[in-house]
């Protein structure tokens, strides 16, 4: 106890981060018995593992302190004015969107909408987005969003594959005129599969037949605007689909793909209010067609009915498919990027149709301004039509220009020796054309009159491509136009939410711990925000600090050698972490080691990354324990030996516990000749306490939004970087900005790298003492609640005197049996107690894994038990009669406000409904709607805003 008061004085972070006080640490550990954490840390970790991690035992940085040293690192960064483009464009994020949603808990601290009765205002915001996205790219349906634009593109490949009547074909081609970095990423995807990759100009394509698919690009990226119907049509005509990869803020002017036959459009909504951030994370989109609905990746968000026929929204069809499907997944994707999808929905919330339009007629009357004068002064503009981008022929004097516009705070894009390009966008102003000619101009030549030209300067939008359809005419588009209105219809939303700032949120494996302001603040700061991920490198020295600051960081947390911050989920970390493993066993000559070894436990991604990365799944068993079936191990081991490429496992176990044979484990892989790639979303038990680098793993992804505090945005974003040992370092990505130029994951070389100062925060404040600790405490929380409950549900799975990790899981199959209630039930009833459900029916089905993290008060562990508690009262007066068995409150969970007002027609009294506690009466939560109809849903998809003519919101 000593310890902790000493760090709690001298770092004041570590004691707010931490929810129990000394005094309910002491109380928990007489409840479980112990005398001190150490002693609880000693009896939950393995003998076989203990002393394996290399984190120093510091103390952390106090706030203050730490806000001024990473001010240091951020001025560092030197973000000139960007012409680069590429993907990435200057914009304005509305103040009433950065302060009422960007920054507010209410939003960035919520989980993945899987529950939608709380979750109707993100879910609402995310209809907005797939209304946007649908309206804007022609097309009747759009997912929720999806990594970045390069993952999109690729994900976009296999959905070809998938689809395509031609079904011979294993080539697939991609237009020279598409981003660099997404065909980098491309390749990347393509190579497991066995996927050719074909890059030429479409429209020099005589023979379509070899191909399933194509990407395109609109506009090109260097700018030209041309018309691709006849494209499309021929290969359609040779049975391949086709998917574009299109600039949403020009599809405000030009003719939708949609409309033009594409069967896919994707690309990224950074330039609707979301701020470059050195690549990220942005939002992408993805569109299809109606038919291939089922198969689209990522989540999608659909319209259903309550219970009492209200409508209410949902996340509808291939929710959480991997869990189900596992290898057969559509993606190993189970995330998106909400919480920058929810800011681009609202840009177009608050500027609606009419201010979009502005903003994209303002940028392409600046270029064409741009173009006009560039001309006047003797460049070539290679383009005749173009929307916001140009590239000019430069000769000889392209160097000398580069050199010119960085003297002036300016960027150019760089194509190659003797080109360079122009990005325009919303930040431009006509100040800066008239530098940009000054730049170009050669000395003493007069300059273009800038008035003069904007008098004369018409369109430079191929009249055949020009938008002739409405887009964005239902209400909620049309609405929000005063600060005022968009203020309450944001607070509107987040009020029908149960977020973290509400109360815990006890998710089995996604520690949903504090996101602290301190860790929060930076991420807005301009030196991170507003830098292009492609400047030079000179320019971002401050991220080149952060950066290796947090490669080291997490090297010492795990105890691996080197790390990749470039996957921007976990999802992404493993498959670039199985990549790495495919990648070392063919430079050794075994390449065609491709078997997989993943536990039946397993988190369902696995078995899908397995399965994107070209490696054949085979499954081993758990025991009665829920640990690692050794035995089953060894002999698929044995018999999969000259094939075995890894093994992955979760450790602590998907069933949160730390397996004791974990080292045997690793050693009888290697002794096969494989990998151990260990997935680190339960990291959060480990740190400082043990080491997966130094136990036997040779990689591991690791979730920055779990671990290491950045929050889950309502289910994204995400960091998912890998660390590796060294003898996979060499194979970690690569990005054609960096030295190692192949291996892209994803569009930008350091991913999401605009949130990282929140891990760095955290992990400086919190030094390694802080880090160990919050370990310990995280795994006393979630003893102590096992504890409590044990009596009134079996704990399903433990270790060592009969204690669980960070995370337990409660069985309520005999309740089924002997009650009807489902674990579906408790979960409704739960949101009348004012919380998030547990993590339900996973790993196993009919039970609740529950992760309470350290930063959780003993008073709230206890609130939440209490409420379990209850709920097992009312489950008993079920089995014994006292409550109707299907007119009951745990199957009518849960109970809406509007209800109340109507005529009560159940057995049971209102105030049971919705106050089954006294403690509720002083802060209830208000579930906006009642429990949802999910196969209404299904069988009655809608995926967008309600039609203009309906007259009303979602």
């Amino acid at each position: 106890m000593t310890d902790r008061h000493a760090l709690s004085t001298s770092n004041e972070f570590i004691a707010r981060h931490l929810g129990p006080r000394e005094a309910e640490i002491a109380a928990m550990l007489r409840r479980l018995g112990y005398d001190s954490l150490e002693r609880l840390g000693e009896r939950v970790i393995p003998d076989s593992i203990k002393g394996t991690s290399v984190l120093d035992s510091g103390a952390g940085l106090g706030e203050a302190e730490a806000l001024a040293r990473l001010r240091a690192i951020a001025a560092q960064n030197r973000p000139f004015v960007s012409f680069i483009g590429q993907g990435y464009y200057g914009t304005h994020t509305p103040a009433p969107i950065l302060r009422n949603l960007l920054e507010n808990p209410a939003w960035y601290t919520a989980y993945t909408p899987y529950q939608p009765e709380i979750s109707q205002g993100r879910l609402e915001a995310l209809l907005n987005f797939q209304t946007l996205i649908g309206d804007l790219t022609g097309l009747p349906i759009a997912n929720a969003s999806l990594l970045d634009e390069g993952s999109a593109a690729a994900e976009a490949m296999t959905f070809c594959k998938r689809l395509s009547k031609n079904k011979n074909a294993r080539a697939f081609f991609a237009s020279r005129h598409c981003l660099p970095q997404t065909l980098d990423v491309l390749r990347t995807r393509a190579a497991p599969l066995g996927i050719e990759v074909v890059v030429g100009d479409e429209r020099e394509l005589d023979d379509a037949s070899p191909y399933f698919g194509a990407l395109l690009q609109y506009p090109a990226c260097d700018g030209e605007l041309f018309d691709q119907r006849e494209t499309v049509e021929r290969l359609h005509a040779a049975g391949a689909l086709v998917a574009v990869a299109a600039d949403l803020l020009a599809l405000t002017l030009l003719v939708p793909p949609g409309e033009f036959g594409a069967d896919v459009v994707l690309g990224s909504a950074q330039r609707f209010g979301v701020p470059m951030g050195f690549g990220g994370p942005h939002a992408a989109y993805f569109a299809t067609r109606d038919a291939f609905k089922r198969d689209m990746p990522g989540r999608l968000v659909g319209l259903s009915v309550d219970r009492h026929g209200q409508p209410a929204l949902r996340l509808a069809i291939q929710t959480r498919e991997q869990h189900i499907r596992r290898e057969k997944a559509t993606s190993n994707i189970c995330t998106a990027q909400v919480l920058l999808a929810n800011i681009a929905s609202m840009f177009a919330v608050y500027h609606g149709p009419e201010g979009l339009q502005a903003i994209a007629r303002r940028v392409h009357r600046l270029t064409a301004i741009l173009a006009r004068g560039l001309s006047q002064l003797g460049l070539a503009v290679e383009q005749e039509h173009f929307f916001d981008t140009l590239s000019i022929a430069s000769g000889a004097r392209t160097a000398g220009l580069h050199a010119r516009a960085r003297a002036q705070g300016i960027n150019l894009r760089e194509i190659d020796a003797g080109r360079l390009g122009l990005s325009l966008d919303e930040t431009t102003t006509a100040q800066q054309v008239e530098t940009l000619w000054a730049i170009f101009a050669a000395d003493g030549q007069a300059l273009p009159d800038f008035a003069a030209l904007a008098a004369s300067v018409g369109e430079r939008l191929p009249p055949a491509l020009l938008r002739g359809s409405a887009f964005l005419r239902q209400p909620v588009f049309n609405r929000y136009r005063s600060e005022t209105g968009l203020m309450r219809y944001l607070r509107r939303l987040a009020d029908k939410d149960l977020a973290l700032d509400r109360s815990m949120i006890p998710l089995g494996s996604c520690t949903m711990k504090l996101n602290a302001a301190s860790e929060m603040i930076p991420i807005t700061w301009a030196e991170f925000a507003d830098l292009h991920p492609f400047a030079p490198a000179e320019q971002s020295q401050g991220y080149a600090r952060l950066t290796a600051d947090i490669e080291r960081m997490l090297c010492a947390a795990t105890g691996y050698d080197a790390v990749s911050l470039q996957p921007n989920a976990g999802s992404q970390g493993e498959y670039a972490g199985l990549l790495a493993i495919r990648a070392w066993h063919a430079s050794r000559g075994e390449g065609h080691r491709d078997v997989c070894l993943i536990p039946a436990s397993a988190h369902g991604t696995n078995p899908a990354t397995a399965s994107m990365a070209g490696l054949r799944v085979v499954v081993v068993a758990c025991d009665a324990r829920g640990n690692v079936d050794i035995d089953d191990l060894r002999a698929k081991a044995e018999r999969h030996g000259a094939q075995l490429a890894a093994l992955m496992i979760t450790y602590p176990s998907t069933h949160g516990v730390f397996e004791e044979g974990v080292r045997e484990i690793c050693e009888l892989v290697h002794r096969h000749g494989g990998q151990v790639y260990i997935d680190g979303a339960n990291m959060n038990a480990m740190v400082g306490l043990c080491a997966p680098g130094r136990f036997g793993g040779d990689v591991s992804h690791l979730n920055l939004h779990k671990t290491f505090a950045i929050p889950h945005g309502g289910g994204g974003p995400g960091v998912g970087p890998i660390a590796v040992k060294s003898h996979l370092a060499p194979f970690l990505p690569g990005h054609g900005r960096l030295e190692h130029k192949e291996g892209a994951v994803c569009s930008a070389p350091f991913g999401s790298a605009s949130i990282l100062p929140i891990t760095w925060m955290y992990v400086s404040m919190m030094g390694g003492a802080g880090l160990r600790l919050a370990s310990l405490v995280a795994i006393l929380n979630a003893n102590y609640i096992a504890s409590r409950l044990q009596d009134h549900y079996p704990v399903l799975y433990s270790g060592a005197d009969g204690l669980v990790a960070h995370e337990c899981i409660l069985d309520l199959r005999p309740l089924k049996e002997t009650s009807g209630i489902s674990v579906d039930d408790v979960a409704k009833r739960l949101i009348d107690f004012g919380f998030h459900a547990p993590t339900m029916s996973f790993p196993v089905p009919g039970t609740l894994m529950i992760e309470p993290t350290e930063s959780e008060s003993k008073e709230e562990l206890d609130r939440f038990c209490d409420a379990m508690i209850a709920i097992r009262e009312e489950i008993r007066a079920v089995e014994n009669g006292t409550l109707d068995k299907d007119d009951n409150p745990l199957k009518n969970a849960p109970h809406s406000a509007a209800e109340l007002v109507g005529e009560w027609r159940h057995p049971y009294g209102r105030e049971q409904a919705v106050y089954p506690l006294a403690s509720l009466v002083e802060g209830k939560y208000w579930p906006p709607v009642a429990r949802v109809d999910n196969v209404y849903g299904d069988r009655n998809l809608i995926c967008t805003c309600p039609a203009p003519e309906d007259g009303r919101d979602a």
